[in-house]
């Protein structure tokens, strides 16, 4: 029996998501804003969780209704016979994303399902199932839009990003589905070499080998929610796990650089993780030294674009990536992903494609380059073109850009015209590893990677540590003028004599002695008299002398 299911995807590979499910067999496609609806059986559910490369989750919905306040959230989810899905002895999670004006605070929306679960169990068996932030039995997600609300069993679980062969990672790794959507989108299938010259931790590279060989995605994952669903099929999904028919030989080669020695170990210890060492070769290369190769290949690379990571003179590299692109790689193919529109003024050629994709919360644009000899004009005039009639009629489609977008912050301006003015009021402003060096912050964006990466910190932050130190250092220097300045904190804590202040302090202590007057090292109060010579010396107060 079939049933509806949602597919989850990174904004702008939506086509490339329901792509796949064509060939997987899906049926009722229907394209949305990062998702894609079908239907299917639950051999349809396993294999999309086992296969599909561009999926970031799975969902089952189980309920779609309206409702316009908190309660009617509360009473449509009561409905549902709960009995089919969860036992007193389950655990369970909620999920929430809302984009309504009624219900401004997704958690409160979240807590209301749970509350309709729990309440139901409550009064049908006396007891109640548990709730588990982490790794619970049954994860249920609800979504909101305006008053439109879907109910729906995760059957991922961990997000399906996560394949399992990665290692460790460099700074800022790109999201692995966002690479295997890039590669398929370039319509590379193994009919070549493929190369990517800033290659960081391999992800692109392992996964064009894995479309190259038509190896699963899913094949290096511990597990699934459904797995722990009462209606799991462990035979069907074995027989999902072991069926290779889709794998097949690739007879070309893909090649990974990098200038950092870290990162080439990193991608090396992931490829070989993955069982693509045959596959894949992952080098010690500066771009600049890149030549021409004696293949024929195709690039596809994610330069870094001044956000996360950046580059001593990063437009300097881009002008770099052009000039390589165009002496060294005539006619070849290259992809470029980046964020700013003069990085990509800097590589000093035209796209044939342009594409929109969000990487992470950034609004990043694929490029597509055909590199021919000589110049754009002499190429034209004597009947060539870099663009195909299908490329030509995507970029007539405008609608693909976000209108009035807030697009790439030039580099030049200053961190106030950002946003970034005042002490960690980042405001809606762009951050980048300039700002990290000026001292405005860095850990809460950097923690934008993937949680579940522990070594991203690790590797390409010698500054940032030593940064780090640094204020480590000046915050032991403040507590050693606190030691030291004992007479100006006893009339204000900050250094500053000042009469009024010091009548406040005063008046403080007594507040201290009368709360803590039983003797808690902080006050005399009502302790007795014989009692006072045994308490320690505090030089953070005044002498109990009247």
């Amino acid at each position: 029996m079939e049933f509806e299911l949602i597919a989850k995807t990174f904004q702008g590979l939506e086509t490339v998501l329901a792509a796949e499910l064509i060939d997987l067999g899906a049926n009722n496609i229907q394209i949305g804003r990062r998702m894609v609806s079908f239907t299917g059986d639950q051999e349809m559910m396993y294999r999309a969780n086992f296969q599909l490369r561009t999926a970031i989750r799975i969902l089952k919905p189980i309920s779609h209704f309206k409702a316009t306040t908190a309660d009617e959230v509360y009473e449509a989810v009561k409905k549902i016979d709960w009995t089919q899905y969860i036992s007193n002895e389950t655990t369970f999670a909620v999920d929430s994303v809302v984009f309504s004006n009624e219900f401004r605070h997704s958690k409160f929306v979240a807590y209301k399902v749970k509350d309709a679960i729990v309440d139901q169990f409550r009064e049908k068996t006396g007891s109640r199932p548990n709730i588990r932030i982490m790794n619970p039995d049954i994860q249920l997600h609800i979504h909101v839009a305006e008053y439109d609300c879907t109910l729906a069993l995760d059957s991922s679980g961990e997000s399906l990003h996560r394949r399992g062969y990665r290692q460790e990672t460099v700074e800022a790794p790109l999201n692995e589905v966002l690479a295997a959507g890039i590669i398929l989108q370039t319509g590379w299938r193994g009919e070549c070499d493929l190369i990517d010259p800033m290659c960081g931790s391999g992800t692109f590279a392992v996964e064009a080998a894995l479309i190259a060989r038509g190896i699963a995605p899913g094949i290096f994952r511990k597990g699934y929610a459904f797995e722990k669903w009462p209606d799991f099929d462990k035979e069907l999904f074995e027989r999902i796990y072991d069926d290779d028919s889709m794998e097949r030989p690739f007879e070309h080669h893909i090649y990974g650089y990098d200038n950092n020695r870290i990162a080439v170990e990193i991608a090396t210890r992931n490829v070989k993780a993955a069982g693509l060492s045959k596959d894949v070769t992952i080098g010690l290369q500066d771009f600049k030294e890149f030549k021409q190769p004696k293949e024929k290949s195709i690039i596809v690379t994610n330069p870094p674009y001044g956000e996360r990571i950046s580059a001593p003179d990063l437009l300097g590299l881009y002008s770099m990536i052009g000039e390589r692109f165009k002496h060294q790689f005539v006619g070849g193919e290259a992809w470029v992903l980046s964020y700013r529109e003069e990085c990509f003024d800097a590589i000093g050629l035209k796209p044939s494609l342009r594409t929109p994709l969000y990487n992470g919360s950034l609004e990043c644009e694929l490029r597509k380059y055909q590199i021919f000899d000589g110049k754009f004009n002499e190429m034209r005039a004597g009947g060539g073109d870099i663009k195909t009639v299908q490329e030509r009629n995507l970029m007539a489609n405008h609608k693909r850009f976000k209108q009035n977008r807030d697009f790439k912050t030039r580099l030049g301006e200053q961190p106030e015209e950002r946003g970034l003015s005042g002490d960690r009021n980042f405001g809606k402003g762009k951050y980048n590893s300039e700002d990290r060096k000026k001292g405005y912050g860095s850990r809460k964006f950097d923690r934008h990677v993937d949680e579940d990466v522990h070594d991203d910190r690790r590797f390409g932050h010698k500054e940032r540590s030593f940064v780090r130190k640094d204020r480590n250092s000046n915050r032991e220097g403040r507590n050693f003028e606190r030691r030291n300045g004992e007479n100006d904190r006893r009339n204000n804590g900050f250094g500053h004599r000042n009469e009024d202040n010091r009548e406040n302090r005063f008046r403080r202590n007594d507040a201290r002695q009368r709360s803590f007057g039983n003797g808690d090292g902080r006050g005399y109060g009502k302790r007795p008299a014989e009692k006072r010579n045994n308490k320690p010396f505090n030089k953070f107060r005044k002498d109990d002398e009247d």
